[in-house]
């Protein structure tokens, strides 16, 4: 791999110092941002055969910064290096256009492994938009579409839509929805889930004639067509 370039993104100093001198004993050349706004600028001015990102970063989070990669037609392949270890955050990530997402602490040698992996591959287009029925979510730009006309959702109902949209006709229980949009480990004693998906029906079925997400008695929700 010599001659190869990083972008380690990454504020902790002892962190981004050990992938720094990994990478380079292993013949990459190197660049360290500590800030979210310092890797969008370097991003902007080199290219980059690989960037290993933080989640957690001052300035920019790195779920923007690749946001701003895809959407700026930047491909370098991104890996989310990150402490952050739920699924929700994992399907976030690879959703937004990373090729990997490796949970803290690992190896290094799995890093390295990850990384010729990704390498060996190239980077496959990444889906940018769903489509259920005549239903769209962008990805890239958290919106959501239907029959033309833009429908304003909060953080979390795009999340709560994403997750069902993912696998539609499909039921997806309440447990999973709570753990997952929430970070709470059971719905059995909380009826977060259930208003949200109210306030997310009055937005997402009530203004057409065809309801899209529907209740499965005792289990959970589904979208689709019924």
């Amino acid at each position: 791999m010599d001659g190869m370039q990083a972008l380690v993104v990454e504020d902790e100093a002892k962190a981004a110092t050990f992938l720094s001198n990994g990478l380079s004993e292993n013949g990459w050349s190197v660049d360290i941002a500590n800030d979210g706004k310092i890797a969008w600028g370097l991003l902007q001015e080199k290219t980059y055969d690989i960037v290993l990102l933080d989640v957690l970063l001052p300035g920019i989070d790195g779920w923007n910064i690749i946001r701003q990669m895809r959407a700026n037609g930047i491909p370098t392949p991104v890996i989310f290096l990150t402490a952050r270890d739920s699924l929700g955050e994992r399907i976030r990530g690879l959703d937004l256009g990373a090729d990997d997402y490796l949970v803290k602490p690992f190896a290094f040698s799995e890093l390295m492994a990850r990384i010729r992996t990704v390498l060996r591959r190239g980077r496959e287009t990444a889906p940018t938009s769903l489509r259920v029925s005549d239903l769209e979510l962008d990805l890239i730009r958290h919106r959501v579409i239907r029959r033309s006309q833009s429908i304003e959702l909060t953080p979390k109902e795009f999340a709560l839509l994403l997750l069902l949209a993912r696998t539609p006709n499909e039921v997806v229980g309440r447990k999973v929805i709570a753990k997952e949009v929430w970070n709470i480990e059971t719905a059995s004693d909380s009826n977060v889930v259930d208003v949200a998906v109210r306030r997310l029906r009055r937005k997402v079925d009530y203004p057409f004639d065809k309801p899209l997400i529907h209740s499965v008695y005792g289990v959970g929700y589904v979208l689709g067509e019924r």
